[in-house]
């Protein structure tokens, strides 16, 4: 029999223990309040399920107290009407008192006049996804942390093959660093593994070789080298098993790595980490506001305090600030013409993290709308208002001392790639062309098809090209 009334419950959890309180039903006297305390052992927080369903509670909110809310979520899950999960800082921003005695009761007081608002908890496959990315990005931290540590040990022992090669941990250096483990062979002989365009600097490698190792550094050597093939095995053996999990995820995947700069890997973390439901975030806005991309918002006093964006996810920061990285080094993509804007504005640092925010709205887009990414080419800014381009860049070379002669081309020839959007074309017919001085701004309220990923179909015909001789 389903209870017709609203029962609260509060759960402060810790890491041996979680106390929990029970609030009367709505609308009846406050006669009881019901308070116990279990150990967090699976065996007990059966038992708490037990005495929950017991007390016919409808509602539970609970505290995201580090990583000990996960067992007591999966266990709860699914046996009361509503189930939320709240941020810390959230409940202390909140009037009201907070202790350790009376923690339970307070936030199931909260809970009952309705001013906790939930955190954003994915569903179980997508939360098991998570927990597999998130250790492989550990794995490749401590891959690359083994991996300095070979090359500080180098350096002791006076090895300068990282000076000579490029990847000390590639084919040729692997091969070398395990013979100076053996200690069998001389400088001469080791750099004779070198392979491909390495081979033309064997004479250096040679020099680079002759180094001071001793018994204690070799030994340690060979510990690490065996530490980096286990920790390779272990990224190996997990991205299989990621990529048998994404399988039922293929569709948006393949839709996100259309995106410039995102790759198959990352668009894991972005399946991972925001899931392919975006419900829980009403637009874009908030889904890079709870990626940490979005600046701060700091004022008093009149005064506009730091721009720096808060403390998030720092798995999907990380993901998008490396995806823009690659974008901003792509050629001819809209998102590279992006960050040169702005690293001239803002410098790289800041430019970076617009671009991040702005591959994050496009994210958004393509796992809301189900498109792929639409191309809108490097000269996006430059089509978009080509008479202020043409007068800008004559000016500069007439200020270089150059006279300027602007021709019109009859049939310009524009080079489409693939998911590449062209500019509109005019339908006026032959019309003669206008010309930059001519042409003026059309009023009205600027287009926002860029910002959201979209393809536009909003402007008219622009000024034809012009050759510059």
């Amino acid at each position: 029999m389903k209870p017709n009334h609203r029962r609260c419950c509060g759960i402060d959890v810790h890491k041996n223990s979680v106390t929990v309180c029970v609030l009367p039903p709505v609308g009846q006297a406050r006669t009881e309040v019901k308070r116990r305390k279990f150990r967090t052992f699976t065996r007990d927080l059966k038992q708490l399920r037990i005495w929950l369903q017991k007390c016919q509670v409808t509602e539970i909110a609970m505290e995201s107290t580090g990583q000990y809310w996960r067992p007591l979520w999966n266990l709860l899950e699914g046996q009361c009407a509503r189930l939320i999960l709240v941020n810390p800082q959230h409940i202390k921003g909140l009037n009201g008192y907070k202790t350790d005695p009376k923690d339970a009761q307070w936030i199931a007081d909260l809970l009952e006049s309705g001013k906790l608002k939930g955190s954003w908890v994915p569903t179980r496959p997508i939360r098991e996804l998570r927990d597999l990315t998130r250790q492989r990005v550990n794995l490749m931290e401590d891959l690359n942390r083994v991996k300095n540590r070979i090359e500080q040990l180098c350096q002791s022992g006076n090895i300068k093959v990282s000076s000579v090669a490029t990847d000390l941990f590639g084919v040729s250096g692997r091969k070398m660093l395990k013979a100076l483990v053996e200690s069998q062979r001389d400088g001469g002989w080791m750099a004779d593994y070198a392979v491909g365009k390495l081979r033309a600097k064997r004479q250096e490698l040679e020099l680079a070789l002759e180094g001071t190792f001793t018994a204690e550094q070799r030994w340690l050597l060979d510990r690490e080298l065996r530490q980096v093939e286990w920790l390779e095995k272990e990224i190996a053996a997990l991205e299989q098993e990621i990529e048998r999990r994404v399988a039922e995820y293929e569709e948006p995947i393949q839709r996100l790595v259309t995106i410039p700069g995102i790759d198959r890997k990352t668009a894991w973390t972005i399946v991972a980490e925001v899931g392919v439901d975006l419900k829980a975030f009403p637009d874009a806005k908030h889904l890079a506001s709870w990626a940490g991309l979005c600046p701060g918002n700091r004022e008093s006093g009149g005064k506009r305090m730091s721009g720096r964006v808060r403390k998030a996810n720092r798995y999907i920061k990380r993901a998008m600030c490396q995806a823009a990285w690659a974008a901003a080094h792509t050629k001819n993509t809209y998102l590279s013409a992006f960050y040169r804007r702005m690293s001239i504005r803002k410098g790289a640092p800041k430019a970076v993290i617009a671009l991040a925010h702005h591959v994050m709205v496009v994210v958004h887009q393509v796992l809301s709308r189900k498109e792929e990414y639409v191309e809108f080419g490097s000269d996006y800014y430059d089509q978009r208002n080509k008479p202020r381009t043409v007068a800008r860049l004559a000016a500069r070379l007439a200020r270089l001392g150059y006279e300027v002669e602007l021709k019109l081309i009859q049939n310009p020839v524009t080079p489409v790639g693939p998911n590449v959007q062209t500019p509109p074309q005019s339908h006026q017919g032959n019309q003669p062309s206008v010309g930059p001085e001519e042409q003026k701004r059309r009023r009205g309220r600027p287009c926002k098809c860029a910002a959201r990923g979209i393809i536009c179909q909003h402007r008219g015909a622009t000024a034809a090209n012009v050759l510059i001789q």
